[in-house]
């Protein structure tokens, strides 16, 4: 798991996730966009919140459920990253 905490550009939040993703379900994630559904990607719920899990821990971020409500697209998730990153604060 490669720590992000201080490099959070689109790119690096969406190579991010497909990295995740990969590991998680062991199937190639490089083909996934931000226009991707989460729930087209043969993804579970279970599996989708391990992805998030990782991301929080590489990017010392905590996202709470209420945040992910809505949420369909890799976009919409890489936005609530994104919101969750200029809201933290720094020790």
């Amino acid at each position: 798991m490669t720590d992000l905490s201080e490099k959070t550009d689109r790119a690096s939040l969406l190579a991010l996730f497909r990295s995740n993703a990969t590991d998680v379900v062991e199937k190639d994630m490089s083909h996934v966009t931000e226009a991707s559904v989460i729930g087209e990607l043969g993804i579970d719920s279970l599996a989708v919140l391990e992805i998030i899990g990782s991301m929080e821990r590489a990017l010392r971020i905590r996202i709470p459920d209420e945040a992910l409500t809505g949420v369909e697209t890799v976009a919409d998730l890489l936005a609530v990253a994104e919101v969750r990153l200029a809201t933290r604060t720094t020790p």
